[in-house]
């Protein structure tokens, strides 16, 4: 595999190089060997004010994107560390479909999820590294998160519904993994298609139409 000069930079110069400009940082999309790689866990490569301004800039990027969770290796950086928050601006039919609560905004650090229980749901999910498509992706439907927060304070907690969604698919990036690779590819739809055909809470009439199976 050829190597590029920014894989040998260190990983707190490579962050002061992304926040020398102001505003959302650039989301690297599929294809970009960063995003398949892993990370190396966070201990201590960025000091106290390097990570309050890193883990900021996550949440100002995730914000403009608009997203509901953003991993380090999204803006190029190989750390154990993402960002989520979920405001669920949606309606009750969706929310009760979906399990899909607000979340606050909160950093995870070093995350690594366990399922809880055998039962899995299925909803279409999109990336903000692989625009324009959607996928369905069978996943359980409840996890143990552990991890620490940004100030180190150990993190145990259990989620449910698409907040369990969410820690999965962001924890996902920080081992290399993109959502399509759980997909099942049947399903691939593209944002126009999502908008005419499959805005329904659940994507049963989806499933029926292309021909896919749901647990």
């Amino acid at each position: 595999m050829v190597s590029s000069p920014r894989d040998h930079v260190p990983v707190a110069d490579l962050v002061e190089e992304l926040l020398s400009t102001d505003g959302p940082l650039t989301i690297v999309e599929a294809g970009e060997p960063v995003l398949r790689r892993g990370t190396e866990p966070f201990h201590g490569q960025l000091d106290p004010a390097l990570l309050a301004r890193f883990v900021e800039a996550l949440r100002v990027t995730m914000h403009a994107a608009p997203g509901v969770g953003l991993a380090a290796p999204q803006v190029g950086v190989p750390l154990r560390i993402a960002v989520i928050e979920d405001p669920a601006p949606v309606p009750e039919e969706v929310r009760l479909a979906r399990g899909r609560v607000p979340q606050p905004f909160r950093v995870l650090v070093n995350p690594s999820y366990e399922p809880l229980g055998t039962v899995r749901a299925a909803f279409f999910e999109g990336c903000l590294s692989v625009p324009g498509w959607q996928a369905v992706v069978a996943r359980p439907a409840e996890v143990r998160l552990t991890c620490e927060d940004e100030s180190g304070r150990p993190v145990d907690e259990v989620f449910t519904g698409w907040p369990a969604r969410i820690v999965q698919h962001e924890t996902d990036h920080l081992d290399g993994t993109l959502y399509l690779d759980h997909a099942d590819l049947r399903s691939l739809s593209s944002s126009r298609a999502m908008a005419e055909r499959w805005t329904q809470p659940t994507p049963r009439e989806a499933a029926e139409s292309l021909g896919f199976d749901l647990p």
